[in-house]
């Protein structure tokens, strides 16, 4: 099963060798976050669009970063994020960053998945962070229910939670080559995942080991 969601946020101009690290893994990809500003940026980015065609040609999902800032972003400007990475650069889907988990908020989410399958999103990726309430499940394909460091990952319980109905992911940033942090996620229910070497502020502007070019 294909079981890595990657979010690289690095310009395709400034790290060729790193995205065709990432086009040739397609088989074992659930799909990519494409970020080009923080979101799809003002104006088309021809370098970005010419790499979604390519991961569209090599059956990867091509998931749009929005950000929505824990349900205080308007809704307008998140359809409007969403919009534009359909229009821009094709994308399949989106991958929504900074979700509320909260059941006050579930409504807010409810109207953005709502835009998001009107806009053509075959796919919805939730960014919680955390686990949510139950009812997310019911609008996601995917739950990002952990995003952090490899050494808080670690100290998690080993057992997974329980069905929340959608798949689970789990980011995990500051991983050591040689640990298996996709095993460590299946143990923990995540099908699906990302775990990098990065740390600090853009832990996101590095690949897996296992995707890494050859230097």
């Amino acid at each position: 099963m294909s079981s890595l969601l990657v979010p690289y946020y690095e310009h395709p101009a400034h790290r060729p060798a790193e995205w065709d690290a990432i086009v040739a893994a397609a088989p074992r990809l659930y799909g990519v976050v494409l970020n080009p500003a923080s979101g799809p940026g003002d104006r088309p980015d021809p370098a970005f669009a010419s790499l979604a065609a390519r991961l569209r040609a090599a059956d990867v999902r091509v998931l749009g970063y929005t950000d929505t800032g824990y349900g205080r972003r308007a809704h307008a400007e998140v359809v409007r994020d969403l919009t534009r990475h359909k229009e821009w650069y094709g994308a399949d889907g989106a991958f929504l960053d900074q979700v509320a988990s909260g059941p006050a908020e579930f409504g807010h989410y409810q109207r953005l998945a709502t835009a998001a399958w009107g806009a053509g999103c075959g796919t919805l990726v939730l960014n919680h962070g955390t686990h949510p309430h139950p009812w997310y499940a019911r609008l996601a394909d995917v739950l990002v229910t952990f995003e952090g460091d490899w050494e808080t990952y670690r100290a998690l319980p080993s057992h997974p939670p329980p069905g929340a109905g959608a798949r689970l992911c789990h980011l995990v940033y500051g991983v050591p080559a040689g640990a298996d942090a996709a095993a460590l996620a299946r143990t923990r229910g995540a099908a699906v995942h990302c775990a990098v070497p990065g740390v600090g502020d853009h832990p996101w502007g590095t690949l897996p080991h296992t995707l890494e070019p050859p230097r």
